[in-house]
């Protein structure tokens, strides 16, 4: 029971990342692939009303570590109080600068909620980048089951470590490359023009990027946390995982290169999928490991609630998972296809 609870955890940040981190990596460009009005309604009709909604995912995630793994959710929100906040506010004004970037017809006022949109989704990709790294490292937790990280400390990955280091940072920037290539791919798909041409030159470039940094990446996780690959090595679905990334690279390869946008995208899914699964199964069963001491890791099953309780919250997971599937089926047919500004700019401008 306590391994399926975690299959769903993962299953439900994944499902978060890769839908809402196609708005993150789109926002991070806003800028960049949007020269004027018209084009950066193109932009915002793309995320369009879509961009709450993915949302509920991030909601849902908490309410399965609040069922399944208290300890876990108790541990961590206290310890990185510093970077939900920052997560809280970013969110926050993200989704300010969408509601009311169009509501005064003003070239400085638009420009100003332009530029603040951009930055809060460049900083929403780098902290959940660095909370990645953080996961991935480890945080200095003691005899007690408590940890308090320091914005940073000594730049150092072992002991007393702070919320940044050479790692998390470099984790922090690798997940703003690889979104904002997923973003771009995103805008390929959904535009025309001038911001699909640009989105396109992005999207060739940002995912070569990607392949740099994660050989970058790797190198620096096997340093960090030498275990993570030899887990790896022994559990089939981790290599499955590891394939499944081969595939997606190979459809954003040929997607891009035979102008399919929707493979290519698809493509991009699958290769954010393939990361988080691939690094999921090889951290288990520590899902918050000790800098200090590996025996006051916290594990899946010392985190978790007592199985009477997870088993009956089970009974409630699938009817959740229909009702949502139910809508994202209907939003996405409802807005597939590219933009149209016109209709679909939730109001902005």
């Amino acid at each position: 029971m306590i391994e399926i609870w975690y299959a769903i955890l993962v299953f439900v940040f994944t499902t978060y990342v890769v839908l809402d981190g196609r708005n993150f990596g789109a926002g991070a460009l806003h800028l960049i692939v949007a020269k004027s009005a018209a084009e950066r309604r193109q932009v915002v009709a793309a995320i369009g009303p879509l961009w709450s909604w993915h949302e509920v995912w991030l909601v849902a995630l908490g309410g399965v570590l609040f069922v399944a793994f208290p300890r876990f959710l108790a541990t961590a929100f206290s310890g990185f109080y510093l970077a939900v906040f920052l997560v809280l506010w970013s969110l926050i004004l993200r989704g300010i600068s969408l509601e009311i970037g169009g509501h005064i017809d003003n070239r400085l006022w638009q420009g100003f909620w332009d530029f603040v949109f951009t930055v809060s989704n460049i900083l929403l990709a780098v902290l959940f980048g660095t909370a990645l790294g953080n996961e991935a490292r480890g945080v200095s937790l003691d005899s007690n089951g408590e940890f308090h990280l320091a914005f940073f400390t000594d730049f150092q990955v072992g002991g007393h470590t702070g919320l940044l280091d050479w790692y998390t940072i470099s984790m922090g920037l690798f997940t703003l490359v690889i979104l904002a290539a997923h973003g771009a791919t995103y805008l390929t798909l959904k535009t025309e023009g001038a911001v699909h041409e640009r989105s396109e030159w992005l999207t060739r470039r940002l995912w070569v990027g990607v392949c740099a940094g994660l050989v970058l990446i790797t190198i620096e996780t096997w340093f960090v946390r030498p275990e993570f690959f030899n887990n790896m090595l022994h559990r089939p679905l981790a290599w499955l995982a590891v394939l499944t990334v081969l595939a997606g690279g190979a459809a954003i390869f040929t997607g891009i290169r035979s102008r399919m946008e929707f493979r290519a995208f698809a493509g991009s899914c699958v290769i954010i999928v393939g990361l988080l699964v691939a690094g999921a199964v090889s951290i288990f069963p520590v899902i918050l490991r000790s800098t200090l001491d590996p025996e006051h890791s916290l594990t899946v099953y010392n985190s978790s609630a007592s199985r009477e309780s997870l088993a009956v919250a089970i009974v409630w997971w699938p009817i959740a998972l229909i009702l949502a599937s139910c809508y994202f089926v209907f939003i996405s047919r409802r807005y597939r296809g590219k933009v149209k500004p016109s209709t679909d700019t939730q109001g902005y401008y």
